[in-house]
């Protein structure tokens, strides 16, 4: 039995993690630091003004700019998986992602108002890198199911560690002494996670160190081309909206929004119609069409804390306590708070939960939780008119309500995924899930801006109710979905690809 086999006999616990474990759980902690770092201040630095070092932007555009960024993140997350896949292996997609994370982080810290579109424009391309190849190298070093789903449940503790830390320490810098101070502390984070990934390289052994299949010579041809094409085309984009006068961060953000729409339908027929797919891949990729929804539906949602919930926060939520004002970004750290008490729970019951029709009762469980969240922020936004402010415990707890619906749905769906197509294409399906990701960020982008419309009670109370039928729907259709998804009664066929049109 090989040493990554002999690590997946029974679930991880943080007693028995293997050396190549320990690694992958400290640089997702360190890069995820810079994450939420920076996502507890964007969308309050973007409004903050320009007389307090912030970007000056308009609520409405403050409030879309996150959404629009986290969607540019997921889209970009199918290509980093298909490089992974393909060209660098997980390993080095991850080195190359932290690297250019760090430098994105550098250029916020910079004040200078392009060197911000620079920054997040890095990120996106970072993190699109990072996060697919390394849900990738997690399912590849795990051989068991069972233990798979557990160790992704133990790693969000880590995860959220970053989590809790950041937003305290990131908010009060940024709030209180310098934005750019604050970005800098996310810079120093990410390049520490690429030094721990180089210098642990001979742990993973020769899983991840080299692509699955690499590209044949026509297809670098193919790439290389199609990949000068598009370049070309969003150069020549930026300067017509720029000689027309109409480039600016609102046109941005919409530009994002579109693609955050589009992208994700497109990159799911390309995928479907993959040559080297047999019919039962087909037919589970199919089935697995619900769970993408689902989980649009589902970060839609939750992409709302670092945007309007901030915001709500800042403005509509009395933070004073004992006489001390409390940063708004602070009430950031309530999610992950509660993400560490509840994950190690979730790590041991998750895998008995639910043994004949696992999936969509977990899915049904976790868009119940988000749903029932919003609709808890529908009576707080209610209580806010006539410009009174309500207790911060309203926040705190729709965000226990949400924690514990992530913690269900992240392992649930990183796990699932892995199952749904043959290994060489883990790190496309992971890209995948977060290509439907993006599509929940264009939407929630888009939506956002009825905020200024219609009162925030009817918002809330709208996005709640869907979620909340959602998850009515998964429960109820739930042995549908068990069939769709079911393996094949025998082994996996695989067809030839053909090289010249497999992407």
């Amino acid at each position: 039995m090989s040493r990554r086999e002999s690590t997946a006999d029974g679930p991880v616990s943080l007693r028995t993690m293997p050396r190549w474990y320990v690694t992958l759980f400290c640089t997702d902690t360190l890069e995820r630091f810079g994450f939420y770092g920076m996502q507890a201040i964007l969308v309050l630095y973007a409004a903050a003004p320009e007389s307090r070092g912030g970007l000056g932007l308009a609520t409405g555009d403050a409030a879309a700019l996150f959404g629009a960024w986290i969607s540019v993140m997921f889209l970009l997350s199918l290509p980093g998986g298909w490089l992974g896949d393909r060209v660098l292996g997980q390993r080095r997609a991850l080195l190359a992602g932290c690297l250019i994370s760090g430098f994105g982080y550098v250029c916020l810290a910079v004040p200078a108002g392009w060197t911000t579109a620079a920054g997040l424009v890095l990120l996106a391309a970072g993190g699109g890198l990072f996060k697919p190849n390394h849900q990738a190298m997690v399912n590849l070093m795990f051989a068991g199911r069972r233990g798979r789903e557990s160790g992704i449940s133990l790693m969000y503790v880590g995860v959220q560690v970053s989590a809790l830390i950041a937003p305290l320490l990131t908010g009060y810098l940024g709030e209180r002494v310098s934005w750019h101070l604050a970005f800098s502390i996310a810079s120093v984070a990410v390049l520490l996670t690429a030094a721990l990934l180089a210098g642990a390289a001979g742990q993973f052994h020769d899983v991840g160190g080299r692509p699955e299949r690499p590209l044949t010579r026509p297809e670098r041809v193919v790439v290389a081309r199609r990949t000068g094409s598009a370049l070309l085309a969003l150069a020549g984009l930026l300067t017509v909206l720029w000689l027309c006068g109409v480039l600016s961060a609102t046109t941005a953000i919409v530009c994002a929004s579109v693609l955050g729409l589009v992208i994700p339908v497109v990159g799911y027929v390309v995928l479907y119609r993959n040559p080297a797919l047999g019919a039962g891949d087909r037919r589970r990729l199919k089935g697995f069409l619900a769970v993408f929804l689902g989980a649009t539906l589902f970060w839609m949602i939750i992409a709302h804390a670092a945007s309007l919930l901030n915001l709500f926060a800042r403005d509509h939520t009395d933070l004073t306590v004992f006489g001390f004002g409390v940063p708004a970004s602070w009430l950031q750290s309530a999610t992950p708070l509660f993400i560490l008490v509840i994950a190690p729970l979730v790590a041991v019951v998750l895998p008995r939960f639910g043994e004949r029709y696992q999936l969509a009762v977990k899915f049904a469980v976790g868009l119940l939780l988000v749903g029932g969240g919003f609709l808890v922020m529908a009576v707080a936004a209610a209580n806010t008119s006539g410009g009174a402010k309500v207790s911060p415990l309203w926040l705190i707890a729709v965000y226990l309500m949400h924690a514990c619906g992530e913690v269900v749905i992240a392992a649930v769906t990183i796990s699932s995924a892995a199952d749904v197509l043959p290994k060489q294409f883990m790190g496309r399906i992971l890209g995948m899930l977060w290509l439907f990701a993006a599509l929940g960020g264009g939407l929630g982008s888009a939506l956002v801006r009825l905020g200024e419309v219609v009162p925030e009670s009817v918002y809330y109370l709208g996005l709640g109710g869907a979620a909340t039928l959602a998850g009515a729907g998964f429960a109820l259709y739930r042995r549908s979905l068990s069939r769709a998804l079911a393996k094949d009664s025998s082994p996996y066929q695989q067809t030839e690809p053909v090289p010249a049109r497999e992407m």
